[in-house]
């Protein structure tokens, strides 16, 4: 068994705080959601000598749903009052999530790097973060947070954030970006004006705090493209082939809220802790591996054993995957 040092235990008003800004947090994504299906309006205009009920998108797009009728203006009364109901909900919870916000930044919550957080909601706001995984160490705060803890330095200090990009779903990806007409690091310099990509290491991007981001992806197979930019700009990241991808991109999956210090919250996705415990220790392992990294793997893969098995025993049974 490892020090009970490496696990630190937080106040139960940092608890129940974290668990009030949760609770908040993820209500208000399902709000967003529920206003999202109600986007754009009904109205009622006159076509052919006839009321007609029009269906208009939020990109201003028009759609005739019928003339006048008992069923046509059913569906206009229940789409005005689903999309007010909807939008005092979601205002009602962003003025909530205002609050929690400051809560956690006053009883010191999260610990989470403002800038992962931020590039973290910058890819949901884009709608393109279901294409990646936040993996290696930065992974640990999402276990840290789901079991009510904080992991000791020594295994969590890092620099740089490691995101798995998904290769098997890289279609739909480059035809969002087109959509969008950004690029990946657009998307960080959403964050942070002073994100540039490494000129002689082209899957990482760094900005002037000296913080880096790194896109990795599993080894080239099936109909992965090769090499693989990540959009049209020729200034944008090239993600980077790493041994263990295929095996993260395989691993189960956990969602959990983070907080960052200055008490923003963000859904990390990243993998398993289970899962990310064993990669860990087989990287640990590798004959090839930096003799600098090995070392970390070993305790990190320690480290988050123990962690399930002292705070998240549920994790360990058969079919088990995080909530």
């Amino acid at each position: 068994m490892l020090s009970s040092t490496l696990f630190l235990d937080q106040s139960e008003s940092q608890k129940r705080q974290y668990i009030d800004a949760e609770t908040v947090f993820l209500a208000l994504a399902k709000a967003k959601k529920a206003a999202s299906d109600v986007r754009g309006s009904m109205l009622w205009r006159e076509l052919r000598g006839k009321q007609t009920l029009i269906r208009t998108s939020a990109s201003g797009a028009q759609k005739s749903l019928g003339p006048h009728s008992e069923e046509t203006q059913a569906m206009y009364s229940s789409f005005m009052a689903r999309k007010a109901s909807a939008e005092e909900r979601l205002k009602a919870l962003k003025a909530q999530l205002a609050t929690q916000q400051r809560l956690n930044r006053a009883l010191r919550v999260g610990r989470v790097p403002n800038v992962v957080v931020g590039v973290i909601n910058a890819l949901e706001n884009m709608g393109v973060q279901e294409h990646f995984l936040v993996v290696g160490t930065h992974a640990l705060y999402a276990y840290e947070s789901a079991a009510g803890v904080r992991i000791a330095e020594e295994a969590m200090a890092t620099r740089d954030v490691d995101m798995l990009f998904d290769t098997r779903k890289h279609i739909a990806f480059f035809t969002a970006m087109k959509k969008l007409d950004s690029s990946l690091i657009g998307v960080l310099r959403k964050v942070d004006a002073s994100f540039e990509v490494v000129e002689d290491q082209h899957y990482t991007a760094r900005n002037q705090d000296g913080f880096e981001v790194d896109i990795i992806r599993r080894a080239a197979r099936d109909l992965d493209p090769h090499p693989l930019r990540m959009s049209d700009d020729e200034d944008d990241f090239w993600a980077v082939q790493v041994s263990m991808g295929e095996k993260l991109q395989s691993a189960r999956r956990m969602d959990q809220v983070v907080v960052a210090t200055s008490g923003e919250m963000a859904l990390m996705r990243t993998v398993h802790p289970l899962d990310f415990a064993r990669i860990k220790q087989t990287l640990s392992q590798q004959i090839g591996r930096d003799p600098n990294k090995r070392g970390k793997d070993a305790l990190q893969a320690k480290v988050v054993t123990e962690l399930v098995a002292e705070y998240l025993p549920h994790l360990l049974l058969p079919g088990s995957t995080p909530i």
